[in-house]
């Protein structure tokens, strides 16, 4: 089969002749043999409901397969050579109609025939294809990895399957994986996925997989001691690239280590929840770990009402929409430097004195003093929870 690089594979069977390029030279003419073990079964069905000689002849125009057993084995290369020069198109050839068979890269590894050169052969060969080719993507899609792996993100398979179908495949089970799932933001790239793959080109071990329109997961196998900060490594070199290769914004969500690869969808799911819950409460960063959401990913799990009715105990004398937008600045600063009066009236440039009689009017508005720990933990989560169903287009 022939080995091709370029864009990513649109069809499933592509995908597995991407991987072929990295097997062993015995493993790639173990799968020919089986293409034409299917092809012959294929054809020797049509020979009941089909006058006409039918087969199927690989890039060299050798036939590999035909319902009239003495042709196998022949040697066509003057119909390989008008098929190599005229893809996607009938071609006519020594008393044969021929048509390629979708591959990889636009370039087919097989081409269908029919024995005639006339409309009706064109029709045979023309819903040959249709039946080949079916059976080659079932076969593809059977046997190849990285549609194994998206379908445990995805919950396309049974717990007790993936253990079968790992066996099937030889894929090693246990090992530290993690999922990062890039979503684009603005016009998508369909290029984003060439460009991740150019970065890990293992197609045995890592794996860059199309989720949708803007998202493109990398499952990446990571070493045995590998922490949290290696993948979040992974996870900017993604990015740096992606804006280099493309000029294209990102945000990147980092799922947490798991050690089997039945817990793939469980970390794809994290980083999924990574990316939405940092779109609330992380809105400065462009790559969020799920390890680092902290209580912001509780709140996220939370049902409106019940946010609500939190807000509406914790700001009994005014609604939390009574503080203007200064007042909002002061909270926050005093927050991001841990409550201290001093270093706060520093870095807003007012006297100490100020800021106290600001914390005061805060006191007396909201019933909370933010000097005391336990009053601020609760405004810090009240403002967030706002936050939150800001989000949810919930103003009130």
């Amino acid at each position: 089969m022939r080995q091709t690089q370029g864009r990513i594979a649109q069809f499933p069977w592509e995908k597995r002749n991407l991987c072929d390029a990295a097997l062993p030279q015995p493993q790639r003419k173990g799968k020919s043999t089986m293409f034409s073990r299917i092809f012959q079964s294929v054809v020797l069905q049509m020979k009941d409901c089909c006058d006409r000689a039918v087969g199927v002849i690989d890039e060299q125009g050798t036939v590999v397969a035909c319902n009239e057993l003495s042709c196998i084995g022949e040697k066509w290369g003057n119909a390989a050579a008008l098929l190599a020069a005229e893809q996607d198109t009938v071609v006519v050839s020594n008393g044969f109609t021929f048509k390629s068979l979708p591959g990889w890269n636009g370039q087919a590894d097989y081409s269908a025939f029919a024995r005639g050169e006339d409309e009706r052969a064109a029709l045979v060969c023309s819903m040959a294809v249709i039946a080949l080719n079916g059976a080659k993507t079932y076969y593809e899609e059977k046997n190849d990895k990285a549609t194994f792996v998206k379908n445990i993100l995805c919950d396309n398979i049974l717990l007790g399957d993936i253990y079968v179908r790992a066996k099937e495949l030889h894929f090693l089970s246990e090992a530290p994986r993690a999922v990062i799932l890039v979503r684009q933001l603005g016009a998508p790239d369909v290029s984003a996925v060439d460009v991740i793959s150019s970065l890990y080109p293992d197609k045995q071990a890592d794996f860059v997989l199309s989720i949708s329109e803007t998202d493109v997961a990398l499952v990446k196998h990571l070493g045995e001691n590998a922490d949290i900060r290696e993948v979040q490594k992974v996870a900017q070199n993604v990015q740096e690239a992606l804006t280099r290769e493309l000029g294209i914004k990102t945000v990147v969500g980092v799922g947490t280590i798991v050690g089997h690869i039945r817990d793939l969808a469980r970390t794809y799911k994290e980083a999924q929840v990574a990316i939405d819950v940092g779109k609330v409460f992380e809105t400065e960063r462009s790559i969020i770990s799920y390890e680092n959401l902290g209580i912001g990913r509780l709140i996220y799990q939370l049902p409106t009402t019940l946010c609500e009715m939190f807000l509406r105990e914790v700001f009994k004398k005014n609604p939390i929409d009574a503080l203007d937008q200064e007042t909002l600045f002061t909270i926050n600063k005093f927050f991001e430097n841990n409550l201290n009066v001093s270093e706060t009236a520093r870095k807003l440039f007012v006297h100490r004195n100020t800021l106290v009689y600001r914390l005061e009017k805060i006191k007396k508005l909201t019933g909370l003093d933010l000097r005391e720990f336990d009053d601020a933990i609760t405004f810090k989560v009240a403002l967030m929870v706002k936050k939150y169903l800001v989000s949810r287009g919930i103003e009130s």
